[in-house]
């Protein structure tokens, strides 16, 4: 219950500033309608939440909450495009109609480049605000790569046209399409809750380390899902079921490493593990 609570007062606390942004997405147009849409349709607000986890954590009473509002602006617009009937092909996203049902294709394309401008906006924001523009350039690098080729954009057209199919390409996928946006995550709270920047390398690592073990636990979660719908990555299918927890618990061993040779403790740190092993 402690769990949930947490999780729940993360939420509330995106969605009120969710709220404060709107009006900055431009003058009103169905356009903005349609990014509003997308952005107050509800979601776990998970990636945001650990940003300010992580900058919350440091304890150097900063102020995360662009820099958070931005990686939730970048997930909402890879979730746009993954729904398109080019991509993944869906009606529904959360229970209600995806945007190109709600609006049409080209309005719900346009709305998605429009949340990747409007996440820049936003990391600038939180490097105006602390005044310091190193940081600021540090995390846009991250974010053009981790949203790029190399990460968001890279993993979605594996996961759609797998070269074929071995362990090697399902983790591929996984690196780019999910880890990628953690690692957006975790940097963005340690940049702007005022970490060492010669500690970032290891931060990416526990990300990676996250990330890994938070979709191995998806994909053990959706297996039977994935076999109705004909999805080939997953690796709890290819793997087995035994074999993916083994690897969940190594990700999750060495997660708990890397946090601890950060020095990282509290109640944040101590939630996403407790958060890993109950999922």
């Amino acid at each position: 219950m402690k769990l949930i609570h947490d999780l729940n007062c993360y939420q509330d606390r995106i969605e009120q500033q969710i709220q404060t942004i709107t009006t900055q997405l431009g003058p009103a147009s169905p356009l903005r309608d349609a990014c509003e849409y997308a952005l107050l349709s509800g979601g776990k607000r998970f990636r945001p939440a650990l940003v300010l986890m992580i900058a919350e954590t440091l304890e150097n009473h900063v102020d995360a909450s662009y820099a958070a509002l931005a990686i939730e602006a970048f997930h909402t617009a890879s979730l746009i495009a993954d729904d398109l009937p080019c991509m993944d092909n869906d009606d529904e996203r959360r229970n209600q109609p995806s945007l190109h049902k709600k609006y049409d294709e080209t309005t719900a394309l346009l709305a998605s480049y429009a949340m990747i401008a409007a996440g820049y906006e936003l990391v600038s924001q939180n490097s105006l605000q602390l005044n310091d523009p190193e940081r600021g350039l540090i995390a846009i690098q991250i974010t053009s790569k981790n949203t790029g080729l190399h990460g968001a954009t890279g993993g979605q057209y594996l996961d759609i046209n797998p070269p074929h199919l071995t362990k090697e390409v399902i983790l591929d996928v996984i690196q780019k399409k999910t880890v990628s946006l953690f690692e957006i995550a975790f940097s963005y709270g340690w940049i702007f809750g005022g970490g060492d920047l010669k500690s970032l390398p290891l931060v990416k690592k526990a990300s990676e380390h996250f990330g890994m073990a938070f979709q191995i636990t998806d994909d053990i979660g959706d297996t039977e899902q994935d076999i109705v719908n004909g999805r080939q990555i997953n690796l709890a299918n290819f793997l087995g079921h035994e074999e993916a927890t083994k690897m969940f618990h190594v990700e999750l061993k060495k997660f708990e490493e890397c946090v601890g040779e950060l020095g990282l403790g509290g109640s944040g740190v101590a939630f996403l593990e407790e958060l890993l092993s109950h999922r």
